[in-house]
C-alpha cells in the first residue's frame, strides 16, 4: 500500500468499537447461537470471522459458536476470464449447515459478486434455513448486484477508481481501514 495515495477511515480504535457492536447486533438477534453458525469468506473474511467469534465467547459468554472458511474461488463469475491462475484457500466447514441460520462475513461489500459467488458454494454444504451478511464495510454505491448487508460496520462512498482495504495485524488482533486511489 503506498502511504501517499491511502487515506485511513478507521483506526484501530473506532474498528474495535464497531466489531463490538457488531458482535451485539449477533448476539442480540442468535442469542446463544444454538442453531446459527459463522462462516468467513476466504480470504479477507477469515480475521474479521475469527474476532468476532473471540468477542462473543469472551464478552458474551456464548459457549459454543461453529465457524467455518468458505472458499468461493471456483463459484466466482469471473474464474477463467482472468489471465492469471487462482490459488484457491481452504474451505473448512467441520458441521453441518442444514436447518441453520448461516451468518456469512467479508471484510468489503462491494459489488456482491463475492456474495453470491459465497451463496452458490455454500448449498454444497445442505440447505440453510435462513442466510444472513455481515460486512465491515459496506461500499454502497458501486453494487452491480442487488445484494445488501444485514449486518454492516460502516458505509463508505467511494468511487470506481478507489478502493476499500482492511489491513489486520495479527499479531496485536488490531485493524485500520484505508480508502486507497487505484494505480493507473
Amino acid at each position: 500500500m503506498c502511504a501517499s495515495n491511502a487515506k485511513k477511515i478507521l483506526n484501530t480504535s473506532k474498528l474495535s468499537l464497531i466489531l463490538r457492536r457488531l458482535a451485539s447486533q449477533l448476539y442480540e438477534n442468535h442469542n446463544h447461537f444454538e442453531d446459527a453458525v459463522l462462516i468467513g469468506i476466504q480470504p479477507r473474511g477469515k480475521i474479521l470471522s475469527k474476532q468476532l467469534k473471540e468477542i462473543l465467547i469472551n464478552e458474551f459468554k456464548i459457549k459454543k459458536i461453529n465457524l467455518g472458511l468458505l472458499d468461493i474461488t471456483f463459484f466466482r463469475d469471473d474464474f477463467g476470464r482472468k489471465n492469471k491462475i487462482l490459488s484457491p484457500n481452504k474451505t473448512s466447514i467441520e458441521f453441518t449447515i442444514e436447518g441453520k441460520s448461516v451468518i456469512l462475513i467479508d471484510d468489503v461489500l462491494y459489488t456482491g459478486r463475492s456474495v453470491t459467488a459465497a451463496l452458490a458454494a455454500i448449498q454444497s454444504f445442505g440447505r440453510p434455513k435462513k442466510v444472513e451478511l455481515l460486512s465491515l464495510v459496506d461500499r454502497r454505491f458501486s453494487r452491480h448486484l442487488p445484494i445488501q448487508p444485514d449486518y454492516y460496520g460502516i458505509k463508505v462512498d467511494s468511487i470506481n477508481n478507489q478502493r476499500v482495504e482492511v489491513k489486520w495485524d495479527k499479531k496485536n488482533k488490531e485493524g485500520s481501514v484505508y480508502i486507497l486511489q487505484n494505480e493507473k
